[in-house]
């Protein structure tokens, strides 16, 4: 491995890491989760391609998520992009985040694509948080077509790092930071940097 690159996080946990713990103010199993920030890819309402998909708290440190593939989603004609499916990987592995009230970012994400996802298809998402080392959360999560209980289309497993509020401050563009900042609702304001890249 050469010097300029660093060696990639495992995606499996450490034997010494411990179960992740739902914190007592999470939002009730069942209870929709609603947009982390208006203008996310993943989740925001206010994006017009985004993906507006909708995670709901689940028992434990677990999420639901669904999201219905649009024709500007495609990749090959007629199916969902990989990285569209991906996204909807990563915003509901990342929705397991307010459920631990921890803000944290994707480390590392490794997707398999099982079989092709069609323009029109509802993807049934589940995630859940496995493990907690440290700064890291170690989780997985499946996407299925056809139900809930469907084939498996995609799945994915990664590893997110817990980061202070001032990973975004320091990272993001400041307009958008400045309007987050700015927006009267504590609850939005703080909501807009727990999941985000």
């Amino acid at each position: 491995m050469s010097a300029d690159r660093p060696a990639r996080t495992s995606l499996t946990p450490p034997d010494d890491a411990v179960t992740p713990v739902r914190h007592p103010d999470a939002p009730a199993p069942g209870e929709v989760l609603g947009s982390h920030y208006d203008q996310c890819f993943g989740c925001g309402e206010k994006q017009p391609h985004g993906l507006h998909l909708e995670a709901r708290a689940g028992e434990g440190v677990t999420v639901t998520a669904e999201f219905t593939v649009k024709p500007a989603h495609q990749g090959a004609p007629g199916l969902a992009h990989g990285g569209v499916l991906t996204t909807a990987l990563d915003e509901t592995l990342g929705s397991l985040n307010w459920l631990m009230h921890v803000i944290s970012v994707t480390g590392r994400l490794e997707a398999d694509f099982v079989r092709p996802v069609p323009v029109d298809t509802v993807l049934h998402l589940d995630a859940r948080a496995l493990a907690r080392h440290g700064r890291k959360i170690y989780c997985t999560a499946t996407g299925r077509i056809g139900g809930a209980d469907g084939p498996v289309a995609v799945r994915a497993d990664a590893v997110f790092v817990e980061v202070k509020v001032e990973h975004f401050v320091d990272h993001g563009r400041e307009a958008e930071i400045k309007a987050a900042m700015a927006d009267p609702d504590q609850v939005r304001r703080a909501r807009a940097f727990e999941v985000n890249p």
